[in-house]
This record gives structure tokens, sequence and C-alpha cells, in this order.
């Protein structure tokens, strides 16, 4: 009889034990790079939240949907100065808030690497990750945006800036001008001593 309530008493406190929430244990919430949201008994290691992408300036993180397609198919305009179509493809991508990076062509080195870089040096020249666009034609534009995933309309937060434009090929820093310095002059010839008429120097 003794060793049936002791069986029975340890399979009500097994029972008891499986049946009782953990009431001290902490549960943490974490949200992967691809938006997934797990749930574990770990902190999540620092760092491992997704951050803004490498095209996004700094300032307010980007909706989910808009981070997707910016870290997959990233933006890169490339213009020239006083460049109609350029303008027009700017203002396409603001108005519809794409995130994208801007680099200017302007000098011959410029040139060369648009020449290496697409096989043409016509503007604008559009990069939607690895496709190229050349030329502004806004429904063609439009549908490649579409196509990477990039919302219809603008979800920038607010306060959020593209990087400020750059030239395609990096400029050389100038080396500071070294100061003048006066000429040299010869110095004159001393007079000989008396006591030493053939002027002899030692």
């Amino acid at each position: 009889m003794k060793s049936y309530v002791l069986a029975c008493s340890m399979a009500a406190t097994a029972l008891a034990g499986l049946g009782l929430p953990a009431q001290a244990q902490q549960i943490f919430r974490s949200v992967g790079p691809d938006g997934r949201i797990t749930f574990s008994d770990k902190p999540p290691v620092a760092g491992s939240e997704p951050s803004a992408t490498a095209n996004a300036a700094s300032g307010p993180q980007l909706p989910f949907e808009l981070r997707q397609a910016v870290t997959r198919y990233p933006v890169t305009i490339y213009t020239g100065n006083a460049c109609a179509p350029c303008a027009s493809g700017r203002a396409l991508l603001s108005a519809r808030g794409v995130p994208f990076t801007e680099r200017i062509v302007g000098t011959p080195e410029d040139i060369e690497a648009l020449q290496r870089l697409s096989g043409e040096t016509g503007l604008p020249l559009l990069t939607i990750g690895t496709q190229q666009l050349k030329g502004f034609a806004e429904a063609e534009w439009t549908q490649f945006l579409n196509a990477a995933g990039y919302p219809r309309t603008s979800q920038l937060p607010p306060g959020y800036r593209n990087p400020a434009p750059a030239p395609l090929v990096a400029r050389a820093e100038a080396a500071p001008a070294a100061p003048a310095q006066e000429p040299v002059r010869p110095l004159a010839p001393l007079a000989a001593p008396a006591s030493n008429p053939a002027g002899i120097r030692f």
C-alpha cells in the first residue's frame, strides 16, 4: 500500500511539474535579417538585429518591405551636369521614395569608368541590383522597380536622406604646395689676410 501511495505521489509531482509554466524564465523576441520573428529563452546577440542597408544614408530605419528591396536590389543612378533626363530620373526615384546612390560623371576619368561599366557613355544610367537601364524611360524604370519589390508609393520615414552625390571616380587630394624657398646665394670670397698673401683657406 505504501509503495502504491509513493508511486502515485511521484506521478502527481511529475505531472504537476510538466503542467506548470516556468514562471521565472524570460522569453526574448528577436527579428532576423529576413524579417522572421523568433522567440527564445536566450537573449539576442548584439548586432543581430537588422540594420540600415549599405545603400541607405544615416537616419531612421527603413520599413521592412523597403529595406528588403534595398538589400537585394540597391539602386544607383549615374548622372551628369545639365542633363535634363538625369533630373527626370532623379525626380522619379525621389517621388516614389526609392533610396538611391548618385554618381556624377563629369571628368574624362568618370567617362572612361562609365564606358567600362555599361559599354556606353550615355546618361542617365540606372542600376537596380545587377540590371542596367540605359537612358530615362519612366515606364521602363517603373516596371523594373516594381519587379524588384520597391513600394509603389513612398514609405520613407520622416528625416530620411539619401547619401550626397559623389563623383564616379574618387578624386585624389592634391598635395599641399611646398613653401617657397629663397635661392641660395654664394658667399662672397673672404679677403686674404696680410700674413697669407696666397689666400689659402683651411
